[in-house]
């Protein structure tokens, strides 16, 4: 896991990253990027359909998080709301419309994966929760 660069200990409890994973371009680069985060140890992709299904050990997981991040591939922010309907709090968020990827027009590259993971990086690095 990603080390914190401040002295609240928020390392020992896990960094959760919730990808929209929508049904486009966007969605599935959301996913890619949380995967690859997962991989790099950056923190750990986590369900959002058991967040929004109410379902106890995943919401208690993420009551319990040290971060929670959420990814959405478009204006909609299905996958933030979906945290903050669950009651949710300190949520970091990307966007990728705010990174110039834009839904029915973003390739499905490497390039795109590593700009939407690099900034959940540069976020989880900048804040501690």
């Amino acid at each position: 896991m990603s080390k914190c660069s401040c002295n609240c200990n928020c390392d020992s409890a896990p960094r959760l990253i919730f990808p929209c994973s929508g049904a486009s371009d966007t969605g599935e680069l959301t996913d890619r990027a949380a995967r690859k985060m997962t991989q790099d140890g950056i923190g750990s992709m986590a369900c959002l359909a058991g967040i929004g299904g109410q379902v106890n050990g995943i919401v208690l997981s993420a009551e319990a998080a040290g971060s929670l991040m959420a990814i959405d591939g478009c204006p909609l922010n299905c996958a933030k709301k979906t945290l903050e309907h669950a009651g949710l709090k300190n949520i970091l968020h990307i966007q990728l419309t705010e990174l110039g990827l834009l839904k029915g027009q973003s390739r499905i590259s490497e390039d795109n994966i590593d700009l939407v993971k690099e900034k959940g990086k540069q976020l989880l690095e900048e804040v501690c929760i």
